[in-house]
């Protein structure tokens, strides 16, 4: 089952995406007007011209991104022991670091940072990271291979570092990562992640009877100029895209019993 809820996802979110839907409509209108559905080509044309405007000038994804942005405390208040910290994949272009011998990363760098950060703050905790190969092609490279060349020169010591490089989506960054820490009741974990990713990622630790304390990073939003009009089609494009991809993976991951919540909070007490 978790082969095929890995593989519908990616194909569905190729078909279903804005940009995706926008190509699709664009197109079914061009056609409409070889076939003389004037009307018709005009209506869509006029729908898309109109949401294009919208989207120029207001940033809706970040209306959809604050909330789970918002949902943990950001900087959270740590405890004096930690007896373990995982880091989940998404921020490393591994083809791109292995064609180029360096580190190549996208938007979600703090994830690395962060991780480096807190290890050096506890250097007694064990410290996870938890990323494969995220894409349909198997025979592209893992995450894992380059992240762990990088901590290690970072002057992380290699007997506090577990590298996980199966894992392809969150919830088997969860259950994998389980497996490898066997994190014991009554240790304290905390578990980074770009911040409007971290409500999934809770659901899916809790949901495999894991409590971790949230980090979030990487936050994409500007809480201040969150309603302030500006032009800029692409990046609100962008991150129309980034807020439809959690949401419907929230949807997703509920509605297959990998959360026990549609918004997930703090793990429920059983």
């Amino acid at each position: 089952m978790d082969e095929i809820f890995f593989y519908l996802s990616k194909y569905i979110w190729t078909v279903i995406s804005p940009d995706s839907l926008f190509i699709i409509l664009l197109t079914i209108s061009l056609l409409l007007l070889l076939l003389k559905q004037t009307k018709k080509a005009t209506f869509l044309l006029g729908l898309l011209t109109s949401c294009a405007l919208l989207l120029s000038f207001f940033s809706i994804g970040d209306w959809m991104l604050h909330p789970l942005e918002s949902r943990f405390q950001h900087n959270p208040e740590l405890p004096e022991k930690i007896d373990g910290i995982i880091v989940l994949g998404g921020s490393i272009i591994p083809d791109r670091s292995i064609e180029w011998q360096q580190l190549e990363t996208n938007q979600y760098h703090e994830r690395l940072s962060s991780f480096i950060q807190l290890a050096k703050l506890y250097p007694n905790a064990k410290l996870v990271f938890s990323g494969g190969n995220a894409s349909t092609d198997k025979n592209k490279p893992t995450e894992a291979q380059v992240a762990e060349t990088y901590f290690l020169k970072s002057g992380i010591s290699p007997k506090r570092l577990l590298i996980e490089n199966k894992a392809r989506n969150t919830a088997e960054n969860a259950s994998y990562s389980k497996h490898l820490a066997n994190p014991q009741p009554d240790e304290i974990w905390l578990m980074i992640t770009t911040a409007y990713h971290t409500p999934r990622a809770i659901g899916v630790f809790c949901q495999q009877g894991w409590t971790v304390i949230p980090y979030p990073v990487d936050h994409q939003t500007l809480p201040s100029k969150l309603y302030r009009p500006g032009f800029s089609l692409l990046a609100h494009a962008d991150h129309l895209v980034l807020a439809s991809h959690e949401w419907l993976g929230l949807l997703a991951y509920y509605l297959s019993d990998k959360t026990q919540q549609l918004f997930p909070g703090q793990c429920q007490k059983s």
